[in-house]
């Protein structure tokens, strides 16, 4: 799938998605989700083919045949595979859709959500200048999204910052650097407190918990992880440790609706707020993260943005779509709440396999 625009970050640019779709036969009921791993191995060590030799060379063999009484189980059947975190929560995911239709419920419901609404912002990719970046951030905003994260990288990081604080100064603004900075560089992130951020989102390296750790005791600024947490077990040192204020679950990273709950109910009880993170998802992956983002904890609008933000068509009907107020509407009916779009799912598809 192309994205109707280039996508920038410190790490990478994404033009062309390549997405592995997950459909599981569950006693006769089609779960549907989607593996967030991308076409190259600089966000997360997986990428979609590894996913798919993880999929079918392991994971599936471990619930073929197996019984059990919920979704929930699944992870547990998986424990022997270390990592491969995205792998398990598309199979995992699919199995949670598909109870969710079993039951008659929406999987927001199914997995404990109290919302019927969710708060959306908006994540934008570093652009080549200031102005290209002001433009894009006033259309979101005219489009209603309630926050605006922006991609920095050194280089790309204060003077972008400043433009906009002078353009919009009342915007709830966040930045996110993918890892693109050591601990040597807190000087200059700690010039990013004087324009009043909501927090600097992954400043330091990928798997560097210490390094945040020191990072947050020298700024005021909130700082949120997203790439260190992989785990409960590294949330729980995240919190106990001060490496942050704020915590982004996405679902992938953590391997599906049953870890990302047990990371959302451990924030709660810490008092962390926690948000949902997007991987450029199509329609069915959103979908998950719609559920997902009704968990009561999350309390900060999410990037769970609009089909058309990414898509000139989307695989699901009806597209995902995003109120004037910057809120979208969570889906009533069974599972997922969205129809995948067959006809055009076959026309994308370039790899098909059934294993039974």
């Amino acid at each position: 799938m192309r994205l109707v625009a280039p996508f920038e970050t410190s790490m990478d640019r994404t033009e062309l998605r390549r997405i592995l779709l997950v459909q599981a036969d569950v006693d006769g009921v089609i779960g549907w989700a989607e593996c967030v791993a991308g076409e190259s191995p600089f966000y997360s060590p997986e990428t979609a083919d590894t996913a798919w030799l993880i999929l079918r060379g392991f994971l599936w063999p471990m619930i073929n045949g197996k019984e059990f009484a919920t979704a929930g189980e699944v992870w547990d059947l998986l424990a022997r595979v270390r990592g491969h975190n995205m792998a398990k929560a598309s199979l995992e995911a699919a199995v949670w859709d598909a109870e969710a239709k079993q039951k008659g419920l929406p999987l927001s419901k199914l997995i404990g959500g109290v919302r019927e609404e969710i708060a959306c912002g908006v994540s934008i990719g570093i652009k080549d200048s200031p102005d290209e970046l002001a433009l894009a951030v006033q259309k979101e905003l005219a489009a209603g999204y309630q926050r605006i994260k922006i991609k920095i990288k050194p280089g790309k990081d204060l003077e972008p910052v400043r433009r906009l604080r002078q353009d919009f100064p009342r915007i709830k603004l966040m930045v996110d650097a993918n890892s693109a900075y050591t601990l040597d560089d807190w000087a200059l992130l700690k010039q990013l407190e004087g324009f009043y951020l909501m927090m600097i989102e992954q400043p330091l390296g990928w798997d560097d918990l210490y390094s945040h750790v020191e990072l947050q005791k020298k700024l005021d600024t909130p700082i949120c992880l997203d790439e260190c947490i992989h785990t409960e077990e590294q949330a729980r040192a995240a919190i106990e440790l001060g490496a942050c204020k704020i915590i982004n679950i996405k679902l992938g990273r953590v391997g599906g609706h049953t870890v990302a709950r047990r990371i959302h109910d451990l924030c709660q009880r810490h008092g962390i707020p926690v948000w949902c993170g997007g991987m450029l998802e199509s329609g069915i992956g959103r979908a998950h993260n719609i559920a997902l983002s009704t968990l009561p904890n999350f309390s900060l609008a999410g990037d769970v943005a609009a089909s058309k933000r990414y898509w000139e068509e989307d695989i699901i009907l009806p597209e995902v779509t995003v109120s004037p107020q910057g809120t979208i509407r969570v889906p009533t009916c069974p599972g997922i709440g969205f129809e995948p779009r067959l006809d055009r799912i076959d026309k994308l598809t370039v790899r098909k396999e059934r294993l039974a």
